[in-house]
């Protein structure tokens, strides 16, 4: 009887898509989050339970992650993909909520540090979202294993051009560069039977970098640098000097009139730390909110003033370290008031990249 070997490296290929269904979880995580402590914050804090038995939301984290993993053990059709990803995303989102209650011996869903950890788990998702998106060199053998999920697909339902497209080029690389003749045969035959499907025609021409769906395409003429830069402008001079409300109202509170410092302070929602609680951590957080605010105002003023290139280097810096170091101090201090200026500062960034794509 011959020994069985085991592989002991593990190669692993990145499916197609994978960077749309991390968005879809991303997406449901923050959408979860947020709606919970809403919808908490507005009904103040009620409890499923009947005085011996609490049933906490984490609960139905864990359900909704396990009849995501079902369904991609179960089925493997993409639809269930997108489905899956939402319910990891939303299970997730359940279950981090209440961390505060995890890693405190009183159970304290309010713990401050909790809702660090929450914008840290989302930062550190969102940067291999960032990562995965970038497409690599696959190998022939690569190529053609992800060939397969498309051929699999299009005998359940017609596939849209671009992926036809797609398809098309992942079966010529595979064809190319394989090196097992069966496998390059394979592929070859994989290649005859999709041109027999569908005949060639002007759309598919392109590769899968440079081929624009109708909604790329529309985009793309609305997100010119004149579209974007009034809104950028407006947008980083909204931020900024929302960035700047803390250290005003804490600098000028002597000389500031009592319903200007009560209105600044009304200006977060749940549980609020004062410079009374962790002074240093608190001094810190006033010093990069003044350097990150008056990074954004220059950068407004150096686009209102059409300089462009510098304009957005300084916008974007500025915002890498308003949404890394500065809102993980915001929700530790002020929990989840910060969660719209937040989403609104990503949007600004996402408007920066193109900016500066655009200039290229």
């Amino acid at each position: 009887m011959r020994p069985m070997k085991f592989n002991r490296s593990l190669h692993l290929i990145q499916r197609e898509s994978a960077g749309y269904y991390l968005l879809l979880t991303l997406v449901s995580f923050a959408v979860s989050v947020t709606l919970i402590r809403l919808f908490l914050s507005l009904t103040n804090y009620p409890q499923l339970s009947n005085g011996t038995l609490h049933i906490a939301h984490v609960l139905w984290g864990g359900l909704l992650l396990y009849i995501a993993a079902l369904l991609l053990l179960m089925f493997s059709n993409r639809e269930i993909y997108k489905i899956a990803a939402i319910l990891t995303g939303s299970g997730v989102g359940l279950f981090i909520d209440e961390v505060g209650k995890f890693i405190t011996q009183q159970n304290d869903y309010f713990y401050p540090i909790a809702a660090a950890i929450i914008y840290a788990f989302f930062l550190l998702t969102l940067l291999l979202l960032v990562n995965i998106r970038r497409r690599t060199h696959l190998g022939g053998s690569d190529e053609l294993i992800k060939s397969l999920d498309f051929i699999r697909e299009s005998l359940d339902k017609p596939l849209p051009l671009r992926e036809i497209a797609n398809l098309k080029i992942q079966l010529e690389i595979a064809a190319s560069k394989e090196t097992s003749p069966a496998q390059a045969t394979l592929a070859h035959d994989l290649l005859k039977f999709v041109q027999s499907e569908v005949p060639d025609s002007p759309d598919l021409v392109f590769g899968p970098q440079s081929l624009p769906g109708k909604l790329q395409r529309e985009m793309a003429f609305i997100l010119t640098n004149e579209n974007l830069r009034p809104y950028l402008f407006a947008g980083l001079m909204f931020i900024g000097m929302l960035t700047l409300k803390n250290p005003f109202g804490v600098l000028l509170a002597p000389w500031l009139p009592p319903n200007v410092t009560a209105f600044l302070e009304s200006l977060y929602i749940g549980r609020k730390l004062d410079v009374v609680t962790n002074p240093f951590w608190y001094s810190l957080r006033i010093g990069l909110e003044i350097t990150v605010g008056t990074g954004l105002l220059t950068a407004a003023g150096l686009l209102l003033a059409k300089r462009n290139r510098l304009g957005a280097l300084v916008g974007y810096i500025s915002l890498l370290v308003s949404l890394t170091t500065v809102n993980l101090l915001l929700f530790y201090f002020e929990q989840f008031s910060t969660i719209i200026t937040t989403s609104l500062q990503f949007l600004l960034l996402l408007g920066i990249i193109q900016f500066r794509k655009n200039g290229e």
